[in-house]
């Protein structure tokens, strides 16, 4: 028989200990993943300008006053 450990809902976004273990495993492999990837590289500078521009698309603007 298999015990499921839950978990406090204001400690963890997981019901049991087990998801948690589960998306750690996940999470460390897809970490994993990107950094054997031999695709280049792209600096956070580049990242962060292109991610501000999509935002300030997106996001009203307001008003001058």
């Amino acid at each position: 028989m298999t015990t499921v450990t839950p978990l406090d809902p204001r400690v963890s976004e997981f019901e049991t200990q087990e998801q948690a273990d589960s998306y750690d495993r996940w999470f460390k492999a897809k970490v994993q993943e990107a950094i054997d990837s031999k695709k280049p590289r792209i600096p956070h500078d580049q990242v962060m300008a292109e991610m501000w521009a999509v935002i300030d698309q997106h996001v009203p603007k307001k008003a001058m006053a």
